[in-house]
């Protein structure tokens, strides 16, 4: 396995040329269809897989239970994932200049979001890939990383803003 990707970044895969792939989108969020009963006090939360390709052919990719796995806080803690109400790749092909996207649902303590690690194997036409690894944290956006990423307090002022003008909008209508 490779370092860490930091989500949100593109991951080449070099015995496919033009084919790549990121994890992204990583916030609190509830399941569309309801949540878990094994999932009674964690917070929910949803991260997307998108695969892209950027060659010439097209790839057959698949990528659903067991070739996902999510880890949480400092000591690595398995998240529960709700595959019932998680979106998978299975079997579609990725032509030139297309994605697919994977949309995931898992739930964990709170106190462990801070922390996520996501793993991903995917299947390419019948081919396994090397595993990859991507790191984030609830609650930090896809441009949140680097020399230039915000305080704290520059962090709620955003999550503030975005309030009010959902609220403004809620109001208007």
């Amino acid at each position: 396995m490779h370092e860490p990707n930091v989500v949100g970044d593109w991951q080449e895969y070099d015995e496919h040329p033009g084919l790549r792939v990121r994890v992204h989108r990583l916030h609190a969020q509830e399941p569309p269809r309801g949540r878990d009963d094994t999932a009674e006090g964690l917070t929910y939360f949803t991260l997307r897989v998108t695969v892209e390709n950027r060659g010439s052919r097209h790839f057959g990719v698949h990528l659903e239970d067991g070739q996902l796995d999510v880890r949480v806080g400092p000591d690595g803690e398995s998240a529960f994932l709700d595959w019932r109400n998680s979106q998978f790749i299975e079997g579609y092909d990725v032509y030139p200049l297309r994605r697919a996207t994977a949309v995931l649902f898992a739930a964990a303590p709170e106190t462990a979001l801070s922390r996520v690690d996501v793993q991903v194997q995917l299947r390419i036409d019948e081919e396994w890939t090397e595993r990859r690894l991507w790191s984030g944290g609830l609650g930090l956006q896809d441009d949140t990383t680097g020399p230039c990423a915000p305080t704290v307090h520059e962090k709620l002022a955003h999550q503030i803003s975005d309030f009010l003008r959902d609220q403004a909008e809620e109001g208007s209508a």
